[in-house]
């Protein structure tokens, strides 16, 4: 399965860190962030990897180049203006191919074997959900054996990571969107799973949260 990393977001919450370095090099406990991400992603043989960027891209390039050091081949969607989400992964799917792709958020951390996550037979995403934050309490979707939707009960909070079917892009056209709008579609015709997990996760927003994450981590 190849994957994507998430990685052209401004980081306007992690101003002014942001103004001269993109927020996927920002270091975290001595390692850019997007490093561990490529280097968990080599251990788990996830060799296939696309990387968006926008603000400061370039700079993203030349730190990571091919991925020939870490055994990875690394492919970059450079966009002009950021996409978005949905917009992002849309402009790669000619990078990603035609089967299930694996996406990650360049600023989440979490220590899922991503390797093993798959998407059932005619769905068109798998989602990694976990207990609402301080920072997020009111959740994002109902998680109800492996089916995810929008019904109402206690929700849980998306993580940033999930695996989709290029059929999710079905009619979209180039530009910026979100992708929430193209998942709940999805939902209501229940065909998203998900599962919860409960281990190590968290999103590097803030100052703060990255400080959080320095101290869990430390020098590893």
């Amino acid at each position: 399965m190849k994957a994507m990393i998430l990685a052209a977001g401004r980081g306007e919450r992690m101003r002014p860190l942001t103004d001269t370095m993109p927020k996927p090099l920002i270091p975290v406990a001595g390692k850019p962030l997007i490093v561990r991400h490529i280097e968990r992603l080599a251990a788990m043989r996830i060799q296939k990897i696309v990387i968006n960027h926008a603000h400061l891209g370039g700079m993203i390039e030349d730190c990571l180049q091919d991925g020939a050091r870490w055994g990875v081949d690394i492919r970059y969607s450079p966009e002009e203006h950021a996409l978005e989400t949905g917009g992002g992964i849309f402009r790669a799917l000619p990078l990603l191919g035609e089967t299930p792709f694996l996406v990650l958020n360049g600023d989440v951390w979490c220590d899922l074997d991503l390797s093993r996550l798959v998407l059932a037979d005619g769905k068109l995403a798998h989602l990694v959900l976990v207990p609402n934050p301080e920072h997020h309490p009111e959740g994002d979707f109902l998680l109800q054996g492996d089916s995810v939707s929008t019904g109402e009960g206690k929700r849980l909070t998306f993580s940033g990571i999930g695996v989709y079917d290029p059929r999710l892009f079905d009619g979209c056209q180039p530009g910026p969107f979100p992708l929430a709008p193209l998942l709940r579609s999805a939902m209501a015709e229940s065909l998203v799973t998900g599962e919860c997990y409960t281990g190590h996760w968290i999103d590097v927003g803030t100052p703060e949260r990255l400080r959080r994450l320095e101290l869990q981590l430390g020098g590893a």
